[in-house]
């Protein structure tokens, strides 16, 4: 049998990126759940949403997230994956407003801090602590965030602690600016940092073209994530339209490597996600 992998789409930029000519960043509870449901038909069994308002600015309101879920679930299974990260200026319990809709079935968990651009992203322990504990607590599976290889070492170090189980998934996020490169040096040595029995996937902020999520497939990851929120690019100097591209290239890749797509149902037994209703 051929390895299967998961494609995850996160399809909202950033409220502060620049749009390039062409691109329809969808932003409505309505355009992104079209997004969403037409990214699932092209191949990808998880999304990656925060909660934004109309604006596209990062919020506590649950009522446009909520919705959206509503639009999604009508049509597909896709994995809700909902994000306690993002600069913003929301407190530790507005950051995991996710947490309270039972549809979210997996949940970004950040290591710790980091610079970005000319901020700093902080994650500080007792925070990850908290956010982990209200992930256990909603029986929603935490995915590790890793922005350099410390943050491997923290994750190890709340599994000895009982605040997450083992086995972990990873993602390893490289690119983002002021933090770890996205290089295939830097990409190895996370990868060999991982600990054995884990799952991990790769996101490259500001990718350019396919090469490191082509070079993760190849050094064993589980899951590759594409989508405006990380990038507008597929080639250099060339740009999808819709997120529906991204993930189309995305699986041609997948393909083109000897691999195959997850449906969701397999992506949810890869991640061992416990039984929730789709549709609460």
């Amino acid at each position: 049998m051929r390895r299967k992998v998961v494609i995850a789409v996160a399809p909202v930029k950033h409220p502060g990126s620049e749009m390039p000519a062409g691109c329809r960043n969808p932003q409505s509870a309505d355009e992104v759940a079209a997004e969403v449901v037409a990214c699932a038909r092209a191949g990808a069994s998880m999304v990656h949403l925060h909660v934004r308002d109309e604006s596209g600015v990062q919020t506590a309101r649950m009522d446009v997230f909520s919705r959206t879920l509503d639009l999604i679930r009508g049509e597909s299974d896709i994995i809700i994956q909902g994000s306690t990260g993002g600069l913003s200026t929301l407190s530790l319990e507005e950051r995991c407003v996710v947490l309270n809709d039972p549809r979210v079935e997996v949940a970004s968990l950040n290591m710790g801090s980091s610079n970005f651009a000319d901020d700093v992203y902080i994650n500080t322990l007792p925070d990850i602590r908290y956010w982990a504990g209200r992930m256990g607590e909603t029986e929603t599976v935490p995915e590790m965030e890793v922005f350099d290889l410390s943050m491997i070492g923290t994750a190890h170090r709340i599994a000895d602690e009982g605040v997450v189980s083992r086995p972990m998934h990873f993602n390893v996020c490289l690119g983002f600016e002021s933090a770890l490169e996205a290089t295939p040096e830097n990409l190895c040595a996370m990868r060999a940092a991982i600990p054995g029995g884990s799952t991990w996937g790769i996101t490259h902020d500001g990718m350019k073209d396919l090469q490191i999520l082509g070079g993760a497939l190849g050094l064993g990851a589980s899951a590759i994530r594409v989508g405006f929120e990380d990038s507008f690019y597929y080639a250099p100097g060339k740009t999808a339209t819709t997120n529906v591209e991204l993930v189309a290239k995305a699986r041609a890749l997948v393909e083109a490597m000897g691999l195959e797509p997850m449906t969701p149902g397999e992506a949810r037994r890869t991640l061992e996600i416990k039984s929730k209703s789709l549709d609460s």
